[in-house]
């Protein structure tokens, strides 16, 4: 699992990222995308690895997802910590159901299907547009 505190610059995660899902889009291939990072999500459940170990039961956590050429990241924070979940497409996989999951290598992030997501669809179908190009597959099969 490729799961790093980002709250101050970390050279492994900028390394790792670069290797797993490529360098950012250009400002060009941004703009012609329509933006590459979706709006926040709300986190409903945190698998038991993925969970902060100092989450605040009180606080409202939320995600935000980074589209790179060969992957995705998945910022979410917690209190005043920053975690950033490196996900390659062939190892992404998205349940819509009651609740918005993303899964990879066995540990999940479940959203929850709120206004935020509402607003953020567009952009989730474009990010499995996007899993399907790079993967060559003609539809979205999990």
């Amino acid at each position: 699992m490729m799961l790093f505190n980002t709250t101050d610059t970390n050279k492994s995660y900028l390394e790792e990222t670069s290797n797993t899902v490529g360098k950012a889009f250009s400002f060009v291939d941004k703009i012609k995308m329509g933006g590459v990072s979706s709006g926040k999500l709300e986190v409903a459940e945190f698998s038991a690895k993925l969970e902060p170990k100092d989450l605040l039961a009180s606080a409202v956590n939320y995600a935000t997802i980074v589209l790179r050429p060969k992957g995705v990241i998945v910022h979410f924070r917690n209190d005043s910590k920053r975690y950033s979940w490196i996900i390659p497409y062939y190892r992404l996989v998205i349940y819509n159901t009651r609740t918005f999951t993303i899964h990879a290598n066995g540990h999940f992030i479940k959203l929850k299907r709120n206004k935020n997501y509402q607003d953020n669809k567009k952009f989730l179908d474009k990010m499995i547009d996007l899993k399907n190009e790079s993967l060559n597959l003609e539809y979205y099969d999990g």
